[in-house]
């Protein structure tokens, strides 16, 4: 079994892969190529040796990762056209500051869509939970109800998206990703047979990693008391570079192998992965190698 640190994400009609020596997205274009961007950029926690502690250097992680599939999604949609009009502070910026400009925005928007997650996700549930606090209920039956509302809302929220055609399509190539890489892993040839034979399903997956949030969410926030909601959802900000820190930690050790402890802390996860990631088609799996290898020099 070959020990690889290889990730990567679906994107539109591509797969970008984050490997040995770089950063490669591969995209299908509507002509039928396969057109690759690839980047040399380093993580940060490669940069600056304190992001390389434990529990912290999850919390960058997840950060860079967001910029980094941002950054892949942009190329995706340019090479379908899905580009939009920029807008006056778009244009401000570029013209005001060039690259320098774009990369701003890139983090904006990576602030944003974490913002909104964070919203839906930890924000509504701490206050839906907290009009339940008159009904006698103690501090351990808050964070228990809490804790259902967040998964809920979260599984609902992947349930409906996965019946969207586009996002079908974008989970595909979510299969195509992981279906490469358990390849790679186990030493065999890259070829489209041998990947379609491959499984789906991978422990070091994003959406194992945001069940585990859910999860270490619940047992860290039960220390917490539940005092005035504005306190409240305060703490939980404050605790969530923790939570995805530890998070972190936990999705590498399962990377690291198999045992009955990991397979059941890994289970709900890998379920899930059944809405995540679909079955690829041929021409799926061949844009997916074709990032996996630029990633990893393999050309």
């Amino acid at each position: 079994m070959r020990n690889v640190k290889v990730g990567g994400q679906a994107v539109i009609e591509g797969v970008m892969m984050r490997g040995a020596t770089g950063i490669a997205t591969a995209v299908r274009t509507p002509g039928g190529e396969i057109l690759v961007e690839r980047s040399n950029k380093l993580p940060l926690s490669k940069k600056y040796s304190f992001f390389k502690l434990p529990v912290v250097r999850g919390a960058v992680a997840l950060v860079d990762s967001m910029a980094i599939g941002m950054e892949s999604l942009n190329f995706s949609a340019s090479v379908f056209g899905q580009d939009e009009e920029p807008t006056r502070f778009e244009s401000f910026l570029k013209d005001k500051f060039g690259e320098k400009g774009e990369k701003f925005l890139e983090w904006v928007t990576v602030a944003v869509s974490l913002a909104i997650g964070i919203f839906i996700f930890f924000i509504i549930p701490t206050l839906i939970t907290g009009l339940l606090k008159s009904k006698g209920l103690s501090n351990l039956g808050l964070n228990l109800v809490e804790a259902v509302l967040r998964i809920s809302i979260f599984i609902g929220y992947i349930v409906g998206i996965s019946l969207m055609k586009d996002i079908y399509r974008v989970f595909q190539y979510h299969g195509a990703e992981h279906k490469a890489i358990a390849c790679y892993e186990q030493e065999l040839p890259l070829t489209v047979e041998n990947v379609r034979s491959c499984t789906r399903y991978h422990a070091r997956c994003g959406t194992n990693f945001m069940f585990l949030v859910m999860a270490v969410s619940i047992f860290i926030f039960s220390f917490t008391g539940w005092t005035t909601p504005l306190m409240r959802i305060g703490m939980r900000l404050a605790l969530l570079p923790l939570v995805s820190g530890i998070t972190y930690e936990i999705i590498r050790w399962l990377g690291k192998g198999s045992g009955p402890l990991r397979d059941i802390i890994a289970y709900p996860g890998m379920m899930l992965q059944r809405l995540t990631t679909k079955e690829p088609t041929d021409d799926m799996i061949e844009v997916g190698i074709r990032a996996l290898m630029e990633a990893e020099g393999l050309n």
